[in-house]
């Protein structure tokens, strides 16, 4: 069994045990009661990359299913608000603000999504769950003009998806 599946990580600068494993290797969700409460905001971004003529629809509303980037924006939210449910062992915590942000270039939509939150954890899992579910929101939009006559993407992907930011401020 590898150190990290026994509960602590073997690491050559230092070892540390794993915060969210128990002493018999059994999987926790770590008890976040004792911190106090932050300010918290995180950004993350990633970017769908489309056919120019697609890019094209979305800009002028020509795709037969709507407004592309507004269910994007939408179903981005509406991930971040339930990042609790779909990731294991992420704290439910209290969203004070969701911004989202389309960059379309000619063959390509960039989306940023920023969460704030006060309370005792981060909020980085929920930007990334906002990004990756806005962009595939953009995909299932598209999905019809970016088939080919074989009925796959060979074009369409979803790349560089990260966190740019994450910030911690304390309470006054």
């Amino acid at each position: 069994m590898s150190d990290e599946r026994a509960g602590t990580a073997s690491n050559d600068s230092d070892d540390r045990d794993l915060t969210h494993v128990d002493e018999e290797g059994n999987v926790q969700m770590v008890d976040v009661g004792a911190k106090p409460d932050t300010r918290r905001r995180a950004v993350a971004r990633g970017t769908i990359h489309l056919s120019a003529d697609t890019v094209r629809a979305i800009r002028d509303d020509e795709i037969g299913k709507g407004d592309v980037l507004a269910t994007a924006r939408i179903g981005a939210i509406q991930a971040v608000k339930h990042t609790w449910e779909t990731i294991p062992m992420c704290h439910q915590i209290p969203i004070t603000n969701v911004d989202t942000e389309f960059e379309v270039a000619d063959e390509s939509v960039t989306l940023s999504v920023t969460v704030g939150t006060t309370g005792k954890t981060g909020c980085e899992m929920e930007a990334l769950e906002g990004v990756t579910t806005g962009l595939n929101v953009v995909w299932d939009m598209v999905k019809a003009a970016e088939k080919n006559d074989d009925g796959q993407y060979p074009g369409t992907r979803i790349s560089d998806v990260e966190v740019v930011t994450k910030e911690k401020e304390t309470l006054d």
